[in-house]
């Protein structure tokens, strides 16, 4: 006598689909928290903007400050620029904490200055190519890039599209070394961040000619004026001549610059 043919079991496949969707769900979880979890990072400890220089720059009759379109953009009063610079701000610094320092060169050199605001407060994630910001200025012909700390990483990224790059206590984490276009370095002797060796390790990511400022006595926040940073060195240099210094090595970048 021959036996009947047996129907399959359909438990152990069930099984399988249940562990399937239980594991699906806790790596959706683990995506979900950690997503939440940046976010919440990256709207806490913001560095506001001192408030004095800022009201400095405001009162400043050779500077015009506006908000166009999400970025802070610093005109000189007197007329139209013909260089541009977009700023990508530090990690989770405030776009105006940047304007006292650069505002020397918008008002003694004619140069419009757009700060940008990164998504989230973090260049990382901010994908918004450098057009987005120079199209703020369509009077301007000649556009540098630059950026402070992890904003200067972000200008590297951008320095294909620009004039040339400026960075700010900042290095690059890609290969530029092959670039034409001019590169000046600035940087601290007192930063306990982007320390003097880490920025003297990555020079060859930079062309030959790179130019290298060290200001001696600034920290890492010495480029902005957002008050002290964790794990920051001290900074010995004053205010003033911090922005002083910053605004000649500007200066003579900009008068090299062909028109």
């Amino acid at each position: 006598m021959t036996d009947a043919p047996r129907t399959p079991d359909p438990r152990p496949r069930s099984r399988v689909r249940r562990v399937l969707v239980v594991v699906g769900l806790a790596v959706l979880g683990i995506l979900l928290a950690g997503v939440i979890g940046i976010l919440v990072w990256s709207q806490v400890g913001v560095m506001d903007a001192e408030q004095g220089p800022l009201d400095e720059v405001r009162a400043d009759e050779r500077i015009t400050m506006t908000e166009i379109d999400g970025s802070l953009v610093l005109e000189p009063a007197a007329g139209d620029s013909e260089v541009g610079l977009v700023f990508v701000p530090g990690a989770k610094v405030e776009a105006e904490a940047y304007a006292p320092l650069l505002s020397g060169v918008v008002a003694g050199d004619g140069v419009t200055v757009v700060i940008t605001r990164p998504w989230l407060n973090l260049a990382f994630f901010d994908p918004r190519p450098l057009s987005s910001f120079t199209d703020l200025a369509p009077g301007v012909s000649t556009w540098l890039v630059g950026g402070h700390s992890l904003g200067g990483v972000r200008a590297c990224q951008l320095a294909d599209d620009a004039d040339g790059l400026v960075l700010f206590a900042s290095y690059c984490a890609t290969d530029l070394s092959g670039s034409s276009e001019p590169v000046l370095s600035l940087s601290g002797s007192e930063d306990g961040l982007t320390t003097p060796e880490k920025v003297d390790d990555n020079r060859g990511l930079l062309p030959d000619d790179a130019v290298f400022v060290e200001i001696p006595g600034a920290s890492h926040a010495s480029f902005g004026d957002y008050g002290p940073q964790a794990g920051d060195g001290t900074p010995t240099i004053s205010d003033a001549d911090m922005r002083a210094d910053v605004t000649a090595a500007l200066s003579r970048l900009v008068a090299a610059l062909p028109r």
